[in-house]
């Protein structure tokens, strides 16, 4: 597991920006307990999730929806799960 860069982590965070303050916040956490933790795997998996809807993302974390395709891989079910349980 190859530790990320710091423009690589600069980067991560800045995707996980979102439109809603909710999903800012719970990405945030998220990150700031385990971006050193990330493989490259993980971070391919999170900048895909990065790309759903703001609402859709938010239901998908507090556990209301469930990930729909091209979103639901076994990768991008880990880190949701991991997210969620924070």
């Amino acid at each position: 597991m190859a530790e990320l860069t710091s423009l690589q982590r600069a980067r991560l965070r800045w995707r996980a920006r979102r439109g809603m303050l909710e999903n800012d916040l719970i990405l945030t956490r998220f990150l700031d307990r385990y971006e050193h933790e990330l493989t490259d795997v993980d971070v391919v998996a999170l900048n895909k999730l990065f790309e759903m809807d703001d609402n859709d993302l938010l239901q998908v974390l507090l556990g209301t929806q469930e990930l729909q395709e091209p979103y639901n891989s076994p990768e991008i079910q880990r880190l949701v799960a991991l997210i969620s349980a924070l």
